[in-house]
């Protein structure tokens, strides 16, 4: 079964990087996984606390991708597991959207 999350108010928008389940990690809160995924691109800048503390996911996403910002030289290589690293913290510091993903786990063969 495919499920689909392109929007946060769907029945499983609760797994998009846009959701609203902040959670810390780096020592930093973060108000999205999509907030964390895009200040990663910019480490050692100023540019991580700027869109850190951006008020939207939408806003963190367009920053991110401004390319007069300086991007890291090693992106390409690390980007993956950052996003693993966000999402992993995100379902570990919530439980009700962990559980929404341990059920469809289960039952991938129902």
């Amino acid at each position: 079964m495919t499920i689909y999350f392109y929007s946060i108010r769907e029945e499983y928008g609760c797994f998009s990087n846009f959701s609203p389940h902040g959670f810390e990690l780096d020592g930093l809160y973060w108000s999205t996984s999509e907030h964390y995924f895009q200040a990663q691109k910019f480490v050692g800048t100023s540019h991580v606390e700027q869109i850190r503390l951006v008020k939207t996911p939408k806003d963190a996403a367009k920053m991110g991708r401004e390319r007069t910002r300086p991007l890291r030289q090693d992106w390409e290589q690390v980007k993956d597991d950052i996003m693993r690293q966000a999402v992993l913290c995100k379902f570990k510091t919530h439980t009700d959207i962990r559980d929404i993903l341990t059920f469809h786990r289960k039952c991938r063969n129902c």
